[in-house]
């Protein structure tokens, strides 16, 4: 990158990077261009010149696409909102959204989307016991799961333990319908999702059948030894004190 007391300039590497970066029909360009409306964007060859307030900021945000598709990133639009909200937070997409933790079952990458996802995969990376308080739906589970199936994977345990409590809202298991597996598999059934997104079915049904994989109701930890296992306690929240202690 080249800079004046008014342009910055950032040299793209190559004619294939430069389209990728634009996008077809130039719609990222576009995109990028709303996003800054105070910097005036222009590309000639294979350079983008940026003038105006907030030129350093876009010239940033250029640095981190081109490191994302020099990394095999595909780039579609939600990808670069995404980029362009980390980068305007000051954080490094790049490090971020280029973290593949396996294949899915349908051979998408598995990844952090945000920082704080990538926080999270990281404190798992470090730590024996780690908490992931949030909203729903922000992946908690989700990457717990792959970061299991990846641990399994690389043979740095033997086992998974996927569990949750099995009671919720009053309910008690006696007073449910069906047989155990029934009365259970209602509370059980996103963890089982997760599992299904990361492994192809036949994979881990048989997992499941070995018991290598194991999905069960917190109630039944109880008296457990769990040696070289990948535990899991999905809805913590709705633990009590009692359970929460026997699972530590």
């Amino acid at each position: 990158m080249t800079t004046t007391d008014a342009t910055a300039t950032v040299v793209i590497p190559g004619p294939e990077l430069m389209a990728a970066l634009v996008g077809p029909r130039d719609e990222h360009l576009r995109q990028i261009e709303a996003a800054f409306p105070e910097t005036t964007i222009s590309v000639r060859g294979n350079e983008v010149s940026l003038r105006g307030a907030r030129r350093d900021e876009a010239s940033r945000l250029f640095h981190e696409l081109i490191e994302l598709l020099e990394r095999g990133h595909h780039l579609s639009d939600t990808d670069l909102s995404r980029v362009i909200s980390m980068n305007a937070a000051d954080e490094h997409p790049s490090e971020v959204l280029s973290h593949d933790l396996l294949r899915s079952s349908k051979g998408r990458p598995v990844r952090p989307k945000t920082a704080g996802q990538k926080r999270y995969v990281d404190a798992i990376e470090r730590n024996v016991i780690t908490f992931a308080i949030g909203p729903a739906g922000t992946g908690k589970s989700w990457l717990a799961v792959a970061m299991a199936v990846r641990a399994l994977q690389a043979k740095s345990v033997q086992r998974i333990i996927l569990t949750r409590p099995a009671v919720e809202a009053g309910e008690r298991l006696g007073f449910l319908p069906g047989d155990l597996m029934a009365k259970i598999d209602p509370y059980l059934r996103p963890l089982y999702d997760a599992l299904y997104d990361m492994l192809d079915p036949e994979a881990a049904q048989r997992l499941l059948e070995r018991q290598t994989v194991e999905v069960a109701p917190l109630a039944f930890m109880r008296g457990r030894t769990l040696n070289n296992s990948f535990i899991i306690l999905d809805e913590a929240q709705n633990t009590t004190p009692e359970q929460m202690k026997m699972f530590l």
